[in-house]
């Protein structure tokens, strides 16, 4: 309806004829010259420019009517919303032959900003090099009271993309300066919030700290990442500080200055200068420009750091992966003007790559951390190929069918188009990949190709690409069943029951127990994290034939708890996807003999005692996982039929909770309270209509154990961590079986027999 009432404005708009617009700018006039404009007129200015704005070609309006819009903008007796529709119009006019408008004696910082924005649209460079020199003056100056520099920012940004020569070196080191300061030194508490006035008003509180995207108080410098109900002028000038930054540095950040004190320095080597901008102490006064590296490579590491929190509301995580990219391409563009960043950035932004490398949602984030190291890793001396060898298999092949994303990749394939014809082998082995950009996305594509196509090719490269031009069609068809997650082994689904399928079935499971049998006579670290990643991703991606999946399913969780016992690092190393399959409580159901195996492994070895990089938080990060799993297993749904899980899962869950909280004692009072509901879950009909009886009595006399141990934290520390290396113990049982003999002397301690008197 809205969309429809839209439409019709702009059909009435652009129907009007020059006599009745001439007729309307008449009443227009009117209002404007009578003694207070109000409402009215405010409305009728709407619809004269959506009349001039509706039209592809400029619309007439009368000398002295564009003269009375240019007064009643300058007039400090015009409400606000009757200064910016002028202003509006006018910029719908240029280039306007009427104009008269000057910003030379204009201190109100709204009103420069209104007529700043119209003499920019004029196109006139004299115009936009006098509003540049007159926004700096008052920037440089002290402002009127309640007048704020924010209005300004945006002005000045304009002039920059419109004519950067226009401003002199000493204006841009007086704006570089201010810029330093509004990076770094905004205020941290939240401005306070305007009453609207009224009985009913509530009472001005005072203003708290701002917050980080997770909820946690702000304890370092305000960033465009730090949240807040009202923000202060100072933090409005930081975030606007920060969107022009990089336009900024690319502008004027690598200048040669031309200081009066310039000649003092002129014996210094201009690599000792870069080194005291990155090494400076706060009492080394630096020359504006390296000042404004300095603050800004301080704010893009804040700015990376903040990335890693997890936000509590969608649009700030949006916003997060936003300033993570523009960060990262700021810090490049400081290290390409001042060398002496590259060390610290590389260290940096490695660890950020790890980070983020396995993230889906971040994979934009990885072409500027690609670009970074394209254009500094010489300098630094270090070996990134694996970052480029995720991004030119692992992107292509995950994110084919992202529009943006893969403009943006091949984007970024022209513009360091040399690497196909230099001697990295990286790029030539997997430029193929490009095509499944091409093959989703051909009509965008298409002419980002005709300019790419000739850089991939040479005569090592030429029959492949004859081949994958041909094949192209085929290529989409095959990305199209890849994107409906319609694997092969699916589409082969009617030959699950073929006599030869089920033979060849029959040979899997043999095969793999030599195949894992051998692979433990040489397996270092690394293999064995891959392994178990793939034996966990794999697990779901089997042929359908039940027998076959059961004895492929037998195979894998014993092997599981083997890689396990070899590398117990494993845990630490490859959390984030154990952490991903332990997490999904369908699992629990659907592979219940791996799952159940995993979740051994990691009460067994996250464990200090196994790995001296384990930390508590990374044990209360598994620990609430497998928490909310354990919950969703033992929750009991009115009216609703219990799914059943093995009994040795809900077992394993268990025992894994109390090892946790046994290492994180803060987790104790949650486990426990968890043990003692576990007679309710038992004790329910619906539940007992599942479970065989012994199942449930042995869960519950589980339970009552671990509790017990539990009100002796020392103890279950001690008899739940046993030291790494004594071999295989009594708590090395299989899963299925009751807790050892150890947890039944705790319980007859805390426990006495009936008829004891206690003491």
């Amino acid at each position: 309806m809205f969309t429809a009432a839209a439409e019709s404005f702009l059909k009435q708009a652009r129907e009007i004829q020059e006599e009745e617009l001439r007729r309307f700018a008449s009443r227009v006039a009117a209002l404007l010259q009578g003694p207070e404009p109000g409402a009215e007129a405010a409305d009728c200015l709407q619809r004269l420019h959506l009349t001039v704005a509706a039209t592809k070609y400029p619309r007439k309006l009368d000398g002295k009517f564009v003269e009375l819009l240019q007064t009643v903008l300058c007039s400090s007796k015009s409400p606000a919303q009757i200064q910016v529709l002028c202003a509006a119009i006018l910029r719908e006019m240029s280039p306007c032959n009427e104009l008269i408008l000057s910003c030379d004696k204009i201190q109100d910082a709204k009103l420069l900003s209104l007529v700043s924005s119209v003499l920019l649209a004029q196109g006139n460079k004299k115009a936009v090099s006098a509003v540049g020199q007159h926004v700096v003056k008052v920037l440089e100056g002290r402002l009127p009271e309640g007048q704020s520099a924010r209005y300004l920012l945006p002005v000045l940004s304009n002039v920059v993309s419109l004519s950067p020569q226009s401003l002199t070196e000493e204006q841009t080191n007086v704006v570089s300066k201010k810029m330093a300061d509004w990076l770094r030194h905004a205020s941290i508490q939240q401005g306070v919030t305007q009453s609207s006035g009224g009985f009913f008003s509530p009472r001005s509180r005072q203003p708290g700290p701002v917050t980080e995207v997770d909820g946690a108080v702000a304890t370092d410098f305000f960033t465009v990442l730090s949240v807040g109900q009202c923000y202060t002028q100072d933090q409005w000038l930081n975030m606007q500080a920060f969107s022009m930054l990089r336009k900024w540095l690319l502008c004027y950040g690598d200048k040669e200055l031309k200081t009066p004190s310039s000649d003092d320095k002129s014996g210094m080597d201009s690599s000792v200068m870069s080194m005291v901008s990155a090494t400076s102490t706060p009492g080394l006064l630096l020359p504006p420009k390296e000042h404004l590296r300095e603050k800004a490579f301080e704010y893009c590491q804040r700015l990376i750091e903040q990335s890693n929190r997890r936000p509590l509301k969608k649009n700030d995580g949006d916003l997060q992966k936003a300033c993570l990219i523009e960060a990262v391409t700021i810090m490049d563009i400081i290290c390409k003007q001042d060398s002496s960043y590259v060390h610290h950035a590389v260290s940096f932004l490695k660890t950020l790559h790890g980070r983020i490398c396995g993230d889906a949602s971040y994979a934009r984030a990885l072409l500027p951390i690609a670009q970074f190291f394209l254009n500094h890793s010489e300098t630094a001396a270090v070996d990134s190929d694996a970052i480029y060898k995720h991004l030119f298999t692992d992107i292509p092949a995950q994110h084919f069918h992202n529009p943006s994303l893969a403009f943006e990749f091949v984007q970024f394939c022209k513009d360091n188009s040399q690497l196909f014809t230099e001697t990295s082998s990286i790029f030539k082995q997997s430029f193929p990949n490009l095509f499944k950009f091409l093959a989703w996305n051909s009509p965008p594509l298409i002419s980002e190709f005709v300019d790419l196509l000739p850089v991939l090719l040479d005569s090592g490269t030429a029959v492949e690409v004859f081949h994958l031009l041909l094949d192209l069609p085929c290529l989409t068809a095959a990305l199209d069943i890849q994107l409906r997650l319609i694997p092969l082994r699916q589409l082969l689904g009617s030959l699950a029951s073929s006599p030869r399928v089920v033979q060849c079935s029959e040979t899997v499971p043999v095969l793999l127990e030599l195949f894992f049998r051998v692979v433990a006579e040489f397996a270092d670290g690394p293999l064995i994290n891959q392994l178990v990643v793939l034996l966990l991703q794999r697990s779901d991606q089997l042929y359908e034939i039940p027998a076959f999946k059961d004895e492929v399913f037998r195979v894998l969780s014993s092997q599981l708890v083997v890689l396990c016992n070899m590398h117990p690092a494993v845990i630490v190393e490859a959390s984030t996807e154990i952490l991903e399959f332990s997490g999904m409580a369908s699992n629990a159901q659907n592979k219940e003999a791996i799952f159940t195996q995993m979740v051994w492994a990691i009460g067994e070895y996250m464990s200090v005692s196994y790995d001296k990089r384990c930390t508590v938080e990374q044990i209360n990060e598994f620990f609430e996982t497998l928490e909310v799993v354990l919950f969703e297993i033992t929750q009991l749904r009115p009216l609703a039929s219990i799914p059943h899980y093995a009994p040795s899962t809900i077992s394993a869950l268990m025992a894994t909770l109390t090892k946790l909280a046994a290492r994180s004692q803060d987790l104790i009072p949650r486990v426990s309270m968890f043990l003692s509901k576990m007679r309710t879950f038992v004790q329910s009909p619906a539940v007992t209509s599942v479970y065989c009886e012994a199942d449930l009595e042995e869960l519950q006399m589980q339970a009552t154990e671990l509790s017990n141990l539990l009100k002796m934290p020392d103890v279950a520390q001690f008899v739940l961590t046993p030291p790494a290396g004594v071999g295989s113990t009594g708590f090395q049982r299989e899963v299925n079986d009751s807790l050892p003999f150890a947890l039944r002397i705790v319980t007859h301690l805390l426990e006495p027999a009936p008829g004891c008197m206690p003491r």
